[in-house]
């Protein structure tokens, strides 16, 4: 059997959530990416501990929706798979960029990028491949996609950002062995300025830390 890869381009309409409002009073503006089985509704409720009038926090959606533990009861999300990585990243990156200009973020407000499992990938590439500027980026319990090089972060090295991975000493997605190599690509591609940051727990978001971040 032989079968052919065709392509269409069509025109998509996506949600996402925010949390708080954006205005005057506003120092962080939190771009939020959930992890794997989320939906951005539900994530948000790990930021509604910070300070309302300082923290606006924008989470976008990831576009794959199914049915959790084939109950068709929950309902969560993942932003891409293996197949078709390339063109799904850019539809991603695509949407992003669509949020960012309707969200049109103050110049006085300072950027988070803050990625959570599997939206550690999402930040990461958004990065890596768009000229967005932000003054942290906040890598919590996810890989960094093996195609990145450091190359890919020199921007964010220049502009001084400050990068921080945050991991569980119990999270059973991140044994002994993929923590030394996760390490090692973060010393690789940030030049040593990234600031590891362990917990005790497992591959759960932990509202404290978060709130850490807020300053």
């Amino acid at each position: 059997m032989q079968t052919t890869i065709k392509n269409v381009q069509y025109q998509h309409t996506n949600s996402y959530e925010t949390l708080n409002d954006l205005g005057p009073k506003t120092k962080n503006v939190w771009l939020a990416f959930h992890g794997i089985g989320f939906l951005s509704k539900y994530f948000l409720r790990y930021f509604e501990d910070l300070d309302s009038d300082q923290n606006y926090i924008i989470a976008p959606q990831a576009p794959s929706k199914y049915y959790l533990n084939g109950k068709y009861r929950h309902v969560g999300a993942s932003w891409l798979t293996r197949v078709d990585k390339e063109q799904e990243t850019q539809n991603v990156l695509n949407y992003v960029g669509k949020v960012l200009e309707s969200e049109n973020i103050p110049s006085h407000c300072q950027l988070i990028v803050f990625g959570f499992s599997q939206g550690v990938s999402v930040a990461t590439r958004l990065l890596a491949k768009t000229n967005l500027k932000c003054s942290k980026l906040i890598l919590y319990a996810g890989g960094i996609p093996d195609e990145l090089k450091a190359t890919d972060f020199e921007r964010l090295i220049t502009d001084a950002t400050a990068v921080y991975s945050v991991v569980g000493t119990e999270d059973e997605y991140i044994n002994a062995k993929r923590l030394e190599e996760e390490t090692e690509k973060l010393g690789q591609l940030f030049q040593g300025t990234a600031k590891q940051i362990t917990f005790n727990g497992g591959h759960e978001l932990k509202k404290e830390i978060i709130n850490s971040f807020a300053y």
